[in-house]
């Protein structure tokens, strides 16, 4: 291996004696150069441990008209109606999406993006899995290909991320909670998946705080994405320890709530904000399944119009400059209150 790194492909010419437009002709396409070539090209990319920027030499041919779309798991009908909004967008730009789930996963995640820089994309949006995604990986594609993430953040991956404003956000239905009844207790994972649940944990904390009251967190074991699951049997363990030290729960998100739900179903609990109501129960997200509990969950809206709007113009922004962009960008967008039967 070298010891100076290489920067493109101009020094990896001069190091290797194979000429800028053999090694172009190769990059574009590796059975276009003879198979000695071809042999000589592989065995100086070990050598030199170089990859080349594939989006620099997508610049020099001619420019695919197709964006990637990466979602958790598409299904969760939270994520497949953002995908829809976001295929719409891309199809009206002229582009074809191609829509990828990864299925909770990091190792399919890192799949998917093989697979999209397999076909040489002009863009791809990406709403990573967050905790789980392996970010070296992630950055490395991201590194080739402009990237634009949406909803959950990796620090300083990709071109731009825009998501929700989850101290805006939180900080609303805190107000809402504690000028309407008790202060709520928040009710979360312990080792959450998804980094806007850390984000909310701390907004949470934060709004309490500022209001005069003493935060309080109950916190429930679980892995994965199977949030009304974890939300149930956590639930049901909270409400028989009696670890709700008010009458007030805000829960990370509406699958978790749905989960908390259930349990005081099952536990001859009335939910809600009438006399006779025990408990009060709110989410966070304002899933499409939210507005059909029983009672309906009170929740925060995502902007996620603006979020997908935004997204893709970015996206299509970077394709047409044809350069990637000078620093990265990042902006977040408020939620809205959504008032329900729970609370």
């Amino acid at each position: 291996m070298t010891v100076a790194k290489i920067k493109n492909m101009e020094d990896f010419a001069a190091v290797s004696g194979i000429s800028r437009p053999t090694l172009s002709k190769y990059f574009n396409d590796p059975n276009s150069v003879r198979a000695t070539t071809k042999l000589r090209i592989e065995a100086a990319l070990k050598q030199h441990d170089y990859r080349p920027n594939v989006y620099a030499i997508n610049q020099n041919r001619r420019q695919t008209r197709t964006i990637g779309l990466v979602v958790p798991n598409l299904t969760d009908p939270f994520f497949a109606g953002i995908a829809r909004t976001l295929e719409g967008l891309i199809l009206k730009a002229g582009f074809t999406p191609v829509l990828l789930s990864s299925h909770d996963g990091p190792d399919q995640e890192l799949d998917n993006l093989e697979s999209l820089r397999a076909i040489k994309p002009a863009g791809v949006l990406l709403a990573p899995l967050g905790r789980a995604s392996d970010l070296a990986g992630v950055a490395a594609f991201a590194q080739d290909c402009p990237t634009v993430l949406f909803d959950s953040n990796l620090d300083g991956i990709g071109e731009a991320f825009f998501g929700s404003d989850n101290r805006q956000s939180v900080g609303l239905i805190v107000d809402y909670l504690c000028r309407s009844g008790e202060p709520p207790v928040f009710f979360e994972m312990k080792t959450p998946i998804n980094p806007n649940a850390y984000k909310r944990r701390s907004a949470y904390i934060a709004a309490m705080e500022q209001l005069g009251h003493d935060p309080q967190l109950v916190q429930v074991e679980g892995d994965g994405w199977g949030f009304e699951e974890i939300g149930f049997r956590g639930g049901s363990k909270a409400l028989t320890d009696r670890q709700f030290k008010t009458n007030t729960v805000l829960c990370s998100n509406d699958r978790l709530a749905i989960g908390l739900l259930s349990a005081a179903f099952e536990k001859g609990l009335r939910v809600g904000r009438g006399a006779g109501s025990a408990l009060r129960i709110a989410g966070h997200d304002d899933h499409p399944f939210s507005k059909f509990t029983c009672p309906s969950l009170t929740t925060i809206s995502q902007d996620y119009d603006s979020i997908s709007t935004r997204s893709v113009e970015t996206v299509l922004a970077l394709i047409e400059q044809g350069e990637r962009a000078q620093s990265r960008e990042a902006a977040l967008f408020s939620g809205t209150l959504v008032l329900r039967g729970s609370a």
